[in-house]
């Protein structure tokens, strides 16, 4: 008897895995794709048999993977400028669709910038706009041509789907060329082909409310269902989990209209758990519906918590102040643009969290899905916006797209409880693309979009950055202030944000900080505030981010280094410590990122001024951020990319460490030089600092800090030399290091009696011939054929391909130099 019943709860197991898989089924389109990057004569070039019996045919289809992008190396070349055009894919997909009368659809989770979808040579869908999701119903098409001899005959009975996507440039689409980042091209986020039922939701809305004490909780949930079969009646169930996956509440709903956006629960809750960036704990709402043709369920992650600006005031979450520490985040990696794949979005979100971020603005576009759910469960709030960003205000088309995306944004991630703010804009008052700038047609727009933002989700806030003319309109405002970079010293940072804090009635600090070229050090880093003119405030404007004329800025006039930038973020994150009336600041940005407009950068066409690589190489500035923002003890003496410091010989040099401990001591080529006590006030480097004078040649630094009875080290290497050195004249390259068939390679920049010159910024451009390849074109300090030197040197690598290569360097003004490789 215990058999047979345990084999019929097996059964009734099984039965219901297998009903619920059939909820809804998605499929990631991931291999077998092909890819062009040109136009076609017409969609017939896409469906034809390639290179059957006709090795003249053309184009020439080359195989990809996805998500994929266009512009995954010529972003950063800096020899050409990127791509913008049509590229087309193809493949085949065997559409099998488990549901009688149930529907196939395609799911876009992100495309650039215009697309359009082809089955076989029926266009069944179009969507203009990069970044939102989208799908396309391509049921009838599939069954349709499933039914031609062509589909038995050429195809197998798969069905071809080819995709045009295009980034050309286009005055009347969001975002702006003018814009400070690469409008990518290409299905650079993932395509699903979803089977679902006749009857489906399309969207769940879930409104979690609580008082500002989190005692009372309120949900409300409305749905909106994708019923093109005209289904009239229908059973919805909802189910509510707390974070344990207990059941809270059950409610069961007859439909008899399931027009428009359906009411189905509104429920009241006793103290729920309350989400926050120390505890983000989630609930689980399932919704499924019932219907004569079969079953359809739909899970979604929702959090309870309570949020204000307050007026004039910082920023409360849960009735506690709460400063708000972000960065931002552009969709963009070394090797592959935009395409980033989960495992490195995962990656990149989980590096923020550990260097102690608990908010970030989606710059300058609603990002994937991915992104969103990992900052619901890591536990980071956000600023997402739309890309109208730059260039002016265009027609009724633009409009129309920037209306599109703002309900997009707002529907698709309405969920997320780590959502605070909608942002309508960025940069508004940046003219350059019509011949009319008029501000009050952009203010006119601009008040549409916070009232169309508003009724769509009343409890969420506005925001826009850096367009005073529209300060008044949204519920927070972000002036520009970049103190210490492109305008004025960092030293001014509290009392230019206290004047602008002023002015509007809820401040939001975004976009602060500034370049660092990777593996650049000084021993002097703030020589450049010298010639900046101070009490003039902090702001960018016209022609600041340029490397050339204008008055002295340190974008122009500094040197670069990650020593300066680690000093300015240290000065404003102690300071922010005293600044009681301020909500929050986000640094610009966590990762460097492409950008078109930026081609004399020392590593060209990339904005610089992340905390990591675009490879995810962490800058000194990572761990400046962690000494102030993190709880888990951490500590870092600064310079572990500086192999080679300089001086007089018995000169005093300033070592830094960034810890969160409460004390540290340094050990000095095996002797103890002190321990020291933090203090957050005592700049820099929170009183962590000693100065001492180095031994020529190698030094060991060594420190020990203790957090209450836990202790974490740290310990690095340098060369202190002491010669001095003149006019580089030569280049030496050698290899330093080889693994699993990779070399590193190193160009030195030396004067005539060879004396590394470690002032030298000179540009240098390596080369290689033979069976080896070049890994450039990452966008790197390290990955770009073309880069400056940091502290008279610079890197790349060679994937040696098990044979012979000859490595070249060349720069101007010096003779080449070479190395042969693989021997």
């Amino acid at each position: 008897m215990y058999l047979l019943r345990s084999g019929i709860i097996y059964l009734l197991v099984l039965l219901l895995t297998v009903h619920q898989s059939f909820s809804q089924e998605k499929i990631r389109l991931i291999n077998n794709w092909e890819f062009v990057r040109q136009d076609l004569g017409g969609i017939w070039e896409a469906v034809r048999p390639v290179g059957k019996g006709n090795p003249e045919s053309v184009p020439l289809w080359e195989k990809v993977s996805m998500p994929h992008c266009f512009n995954s190396e010529d972003a950063v070349d800096p020899d050409v400028n990127y791509y913008q055009g049509p590229g087309w894919y193809r493949t085949l997909i065997d559409v099998k669709n488990p549901y009688n009368e149930g529907r196939v659809l395609l799911h876009f989770e992100g495309a650039g910038q215009k697309t359009e979808v082809y089955i076989y040579t029926t266009k069944v869908g179009s969507h203009t706009g990069g970044y939102d999701e989208w799908s396309v119903d391509i049921t009838k098409a599939a069954e349709d041509f499933k039914r031609t001899e062509v589909c038995r005959k050429q195809f197998g009975g798969k069905v071809p789907l080819i995709i045009r996507c295009d980034n050309s440039r286009d005055l009347e689409m969001i975002p702006s060329d003018l814009s400070d980042f690469t409008i990518y091209g290409g299905l650079y986020r993932y395509l699903n082909l979803l089977y679902v039922p006749a009857l489906s939701v399309d969207k769940v809305f879930a409104t979690p409310e609580t008082d500002a004490a989190g005692k009372a909780g309120h949900l409300t949930v409305r749905a909106r269902f994708y019923n093109p079969a005209n289904v009239v009646a229908a059973k919805a169930e909802l189910r509510l989990l707390d974070p344990s996956g207990k059941r809270v509440a059950v409610k069961t709903v007859q439909l008899d209209d399931l027009k428009g956006d359906v009411q189905l629960w509104d429920l009241r809750i006793k103290e729920p758990l309350l989400w926050s960036p120390s505890k983000p704990v989630l609930y689980t709402l399932q919704t499924v519906i019932t219907f004569a043709g079969g079953t359809f369920s739909k899970s979604e992650k929702i959090g309870f918590r309570n949020f204000e600006f307050v007026e004039k005031g910082p920023f409360l979450l849960n009735g506690q102040r709460l400063l708000l520490r972000g960065t931002h985040r552009h969709e963009d990696h070394a090797g592959v643009g935009q395409a980033m794949t989960e495992d490195m979005i995962r990656t990149e979100m989980k590096m923020m969290k550990d260097m102690g971020v608990n908010f970030i603005r989606l710059g300058h576009y609603q990002q994937s899905r991915i992104v969103l759910d990992l900052c619901d469960s890591l536990g980071i709030m956000v600023w997402e916006e739309i890309p109208w960003c730059r260039g002016g205000l265009g027609g009724e088309v633009y409009k129309e797209q920037a209306r599109r995306m703002l309900t997009n944004m707002i529907e698709q991630h309405y969920n997320h409880p780590a959502v605070i703010i909608w942002g309508l804009g960025n940069e508004n008052d940046w003219p350059g693309d019509f011949p009319e700038f008029d501000k009050e047609k952009i203010r006119t727009f601009m008040k549409e979009l916070n009232d169309r933002s508003q009724r769509l989700d009343p409890l969420r806030k506005t925001a826009i950055r850096r367009c005073d003319f529209c300060s008044d309109i949204v519920d927070v405002y972000s002036p520009s202030i970049w103190a210490g970079w492109y305008r004025g010293v960092y030293t001014e940072y509290k009392q230019v944000s206290l004047d602008e804090f002023n002015k509007v009635k809820r401040l939001l600090h975004v976009e602060w900080g500034g370049d660092s070229h990777a593996r650049r050090h000084s021993e002097n880093p703030d020589n450049a505030l010298n010639k900046i003119k101070r009490g003039g405030g902090a702001d960018e404007r016209a022609g600041d981010a340029s490397l050339y004329g204008g008055a002295a800025r340190v974008s122009k006039d500094g040197d670069w280094s990650e020593s300066y930038i680690c000093n300015l973020i240290d000065w404003h994150l102690k300071e922010q410590e005293t600044m009681p009336w301020l909500s929050g600041s986000a640094y610009w940005p966590f990762k460097d990122f492409a950008t078109p407009v930026r081609p004399d950068n020392p590593v060209p066409y990339v904005n610089q001024k992340g905390v990591v690589e675009r490879d995810f190489t962490k800058k000194e500035a990572y761990y400046v951020f962690q000494s102030y923002w993190t709880e888990k003890p951490m500590v870092h003496i600064y310079g572990h990319s500086w192999p080679v410091r300089w001086g007089g010989e018995g000169e005093e040099k300033m070592i830094k460490v960034y810890s969160n401990c409460d004390e540290a001591e340094l050990i000095l080529n095996g002797k103890s030089m002190g321990i020291k006590k933090r203090n957050s006030q005592d700049f820099p480097a929170a009183g962590l600092r000693w100065s001492l004078p180095f031994v020529t040649g190698e030094n060991v630094v060594k420190v020990a800090a203790l957090k209450g009875r836990e202790k974490v080290e740290d310990m690095l290497r340098f060369v202190y030399q002491t010669a001095k050195w003149g006019k580089a004249a030569k280049m030496s390259l050698k290899k330093i290091a080889e693994e699993d068939g990779m070399a590193t390679v190193e160009v030195s920049l030396l004067d005539s009696n060879d004396v590394q010159c470690l002032d030298s910024t000179n540009w240098v451009r390596f080369s290689l011939a033979g069976d080896g390849k070049m890994v450039d074109n990452r966008g790197t300090s390290s990955g770009a054929r073309s880069v400056q030197a940091y502290n008279g040197r610079a890197m790349i690598k060679v994937r040696l391909n098990k044979g012979k290569s000859v490595a070249g360097v060349t720069s101007e003004g010096l003779p080449a130099a070479f190395l042969k490789l693989g021997e």
